[in-house]
């Protein structure tokens, strides 16, 4: 991939620390401005393939997910990277830094696979189940299924919000048995403990954020119980006011958890970090609105010489807008640019 570093070594070269763009050093800014500024997309259009993640039973029908896929040449397709790119919260492969980062990956010489989690692109008929933050298997079956399907033999995992802490969860789950076409997990801004972060949203600085996921969430859940009304009881949702509040009445009852806290306790990659035995990078703003990290967190990543943890004063949430330098090629999507030559320098 000597080539693809040199196309990026320009536009990369001096972006060290991040210094926020010019009147956008408040972490809120970075984020709202981070979350509606639209993307250049020039992907070519999507393979779409919906991969089985769980299989049907006698019980239920099977699980599947949506991934929307890029690749370059057949004759090249093995040997070069693949992306393999996990959204956020009630994001999809749509989300702007999805996008951002997949163009860049791209135009780099990857592949590019972008993840749907359950339900998520319009595939709530896909699956009987809800989506939660403890589904990491699910990109080990994404990652298993593309590697049988393509030999592919260089595959980095990228994953922003809560989509950073199922990669981060995954290769801590998977520890030394991570399979040897797993490179490289990259998590931007990675909802790592769950249940401190979740209770930072309920804060009243943060209570806009907030209620945009209760709406999308209690949307979503609605769609499922007219898909499966057998299954989901729909007064379930009735006066949820906080995340706390709907994963404790939704997420843990039908997840299989015994509450709010067991889900955020189970699911939160903060268990398993430690165990990372591959090549990872953790980038975090500690201006982020919600996304808290508690010290005892903070010490097992400090202790594992595997992970690169990288941590801003200024950034917000999956945002890290820098000061675009376009006559070298540097768009100011600081985050984007970083881990691409991670990813890169780990292929």
């Amino acid at each position: 991939m000597a080539t693809a570093l040199e196309t990026i070594a320009t536009s990369t070269a001096h972006v060290t620390g991040f210094v926020p763009r010019r009147f956008l050093s408040n972490g809120h800014l970075q984020t709202i401005v981070g979350n509606f500024l639209p993307r250049i997309n020039t992907l070519p259009p999507a393979e779409i393939v919906l991969v089985e993640v769980v299989p049907a039973s006698s019980s239920q029908i099977a699980s599947r997910v949506r991934c929307d896929c890029h690749w370059q040449p057949a004759s090249v397709r093995a040997s070069r990277p693949t992306a393999i790119i996990v959204h956020g919260l009630e994001g999809s492969s749509e989300s702007q830094y999805v996008i951002g980062n997949a163009n860049k990956i791209w135009h780099a010489g990857g592949n590019i696979i972008r993840m749907n989690m359950r339900n998520c692109g319009g595939t709530e008929a896909e699956t009987p189940t809800l989506y939660h933050s403890g589904l990491s298997a699910d990109v080990g079956a994404v990652i298993r299924h593309f590697i049988a399907e393509h030999n592919l033999q260089f595959i980095a995992l990228i994953g922003y919000s809560m989509g950073g802490n199922l990669v981060l969860k995954l290769a801590g789950d998977l520890a030394q048995s991570a399979p040897k076409q797993l490179r490289s997990v990259v998590g931007v801004s990675p909802a790592i403990d769950l249940g401190p972060s979740a209770d930072a949203l309920h804060a009243p600085q943060n209570r806009a954020y907030e209620m945009k996921f209760i709406r999308a969430l209690l949307a979503r859940y609605r769609r499922k119980v007219a898909l499966f009304p057998r299954a989901y009881d729909p007064s379930r949702a009735d006066n949820i006011r906080s995340i706390r509040e709907f994963d404790e009445q939704i997420t843990a009852f039908y997840s299989g958890f015994t509450g709010a806290d067991d889900y955020y306790f189970r699911a939160a990659s903060a268990r398993t970090i430690d165990r990372i035995a591959i090549p990872t990078l953790i980038l975090n703003a500690a201006d982020d609105p919600f996304i808290r990290l508690t010290p005892e967190t903070r010490a097992r990543i400090a202790t594992n010489s595997n992970i690169t943890f990288i941590e801003s004063k200024h950034g917000g949430h999956c945002a890290f807008l820098a000061t675009p330098d376009l006559s070298s090629g540097y768009d100011g999507y600081w985050a984007e640019h970083t881990l691409l030559r991670f990813l890169l320098e780990h292929n």
